[in-house]
């Protein structure tokens, strides 16, 4: 069978002697999951009685989709009688003793540490759409492979395919291979569809009628863009919240405070001018008196008068809020007004995107690239959970984000919190006004 140029590049990376992690795709019909099955199905053949992993996000997709791909490969090449899947063990076995192990990689709240893997043992490793999983299942899947690499003369090696995505992959491969910055043990190669001459011209049109999202994404490999439809914000809405040329504030100040805690390393300030930020202020993680004095400085510097301050009330913030006397912010607190959010973060995030989305707000302030970065890889994970379900409206938490960017998200708190003041304390209780 010939590979495509690309598949090629990928193979040769597969097999040298210092590369141990290479991530294939970044468009539609590039030949994603085939190279992966490839890969497995000669490794099963090479070394006897190893044992290899095909993982995705859910075990369910992976057999309707991956495994599909795998027997199809398999019949294709004339290798039918050596391969067998035992649906019961989800394992495919090859008569050579060979393993290939069906692997659920779902980010489960009651496994966030991904200990259902802790025992096992692989030769190597392949997740095809890798982009859908956290990058912690990447990490504990690559720290398995040891099984037999002795023995065979081996280096670890695993195996990613996806789409482009806002998330770790963008992170830690598109960009810093684009940047080149890319660790040295890892290698990126984009396959866009006129790489596959084998593609029928349908296809390539269908791809061409698909949104401007999606188009940007599956036809040219257009990594800025993101089509889940979960997300809040979207790439164009983030681009117009740091170039703000259509907004002026209206001279009404505010400031909002996400106090360093819980392992966080930084306090944010940022200041308000109606619903432009015009200052964003960062202090490493320090006492409470120094995060009091340097908010005191800066509501002097702005007048800005207490009633107009926020601060995080979770944790060491309640210090802050008890010495300014500012409103606190409670995340898990309830909703205002009965409606019908999980809680007064989720309700302030949904709001406060919507208001960035509808290019109702903006930061004027902020200028240095690599800020910018971060504060967009927040922005682009703040998407809605549990949509299909009825109940309150919920967001994906901030250990999600952590899992989906390699990172905690500090700065998006202190931007969310800026809807709290568009809340009018009566009676005891919060409206919106």
């Amino acid at each position: 069978m010939q590979l495509l140029t690309k598949q090629q590049h990928a193979v040769f990376y597969l097999k040298d002697e210092s590369t141990t992690e290479v991530l294939y795709g970044g468009a539609a019909g590039g030949g994603k999951s085939a190279l992966g099955c490839l890969w497995l199905i000669e490794n099963c053949q090479r070394f006897p009685k190893s044992r290899w992993l095909m993982g995705r996000s859910k075990l369910k997709t992976l057999k309707e989709t991956t495994l599909n791909t795998f027997f199809e490969l398999v019949s294709e090449l004339g290798l039918s009688s050596q391969f067998n899947f035992n649906a019961q063990s989800n394992i495919i076995y090859h008569v050579n003793g060979s393993e290939i192990l069906l692997k659920d990689l779902f980010l489960y709240p009651s496994d966030p540490n991904f200990d259902s893997l802790g025992s096992l043992e692989i030769t190597g490793a392949f997740i095809d759409e890798c982009n859908q999983v956290a990058f912690k299942a990447w990490q504990v899947v690559k720290s398995r492979i040891r099984y037999k690499l002795n023995e065979f003369g081996l280096i670890p090696k695993i195996l990613g395919t996806c789409n482009p995505a806002k998330n770790w992959v963008y992170k830690e491969f598109y960009k810093a291979s684009r940047d080149g910055s890319i660790k040295e043990y890892r290698r990126f190669i984009q396959a866009l569809p006129k790489d596959n001459p084998h593609l029928p011209q349908s296809y390539i049109e269908s791809l061409l009628q698909l949104d401007k999202n999606s188009k940007e994404r599956l036809y040219f490999g257009n990594w800025e863009y993101d089509d889940d439809p979960s997300a809040l914000i979207d790439h164009d809405a983030i681009n117009d919240y740091f170039n703000p040329v259509h907004l002026k504030g209206d001279g009404t100040k505010y400031m909002t405070i996400d106090v360093a805690r819980k392992g966080k390393d930084k306090t944010v300030f940022r200041i308000w001018d109606g619903w432009v930020c015009v200052k964003r202020e960062e202090i490493a993680k320090s006492g409470i008196d120094k995060v009091v004095i340097r908010a005191r400085e800066l509501m002097q510097q702005n007048n800005i008068p207490v009633s107009r301050v926020v601060a995080d009330e979770d944790g060491v913030g309640g210090g802050v809020v008890d010495f300014l006397k500012c409103k606190g912010f409670v995340n898990n607190s309830s909703p205002i007004n009965g409606e019908n959010f999980e809680n007064l973060k989720t309700q302030c995030t949904v709001k406060m995107a919507a208001k960035i989305a509808s290019r109702e707000a903006g930061e004027s302030c902020t200028t240095d690239n690599d800020l910018i970065e971060m504060i967009r890889e927040e922005m682009e994970q703040i998407k809605m959970r549990d949509m299909d379900k009825d109940g309150k409206i919920k967001v994906q938490p901030k250990e999600h984000i952590k899992d989906m960017i390699g990172r905690s998200p500090d700065d998006w708190d202190s931007i969310m919190m800026r809807y709290f003041f568009e809340l009018k304390q009566h009676d005891g209780k919060y409206y919106i006004v």
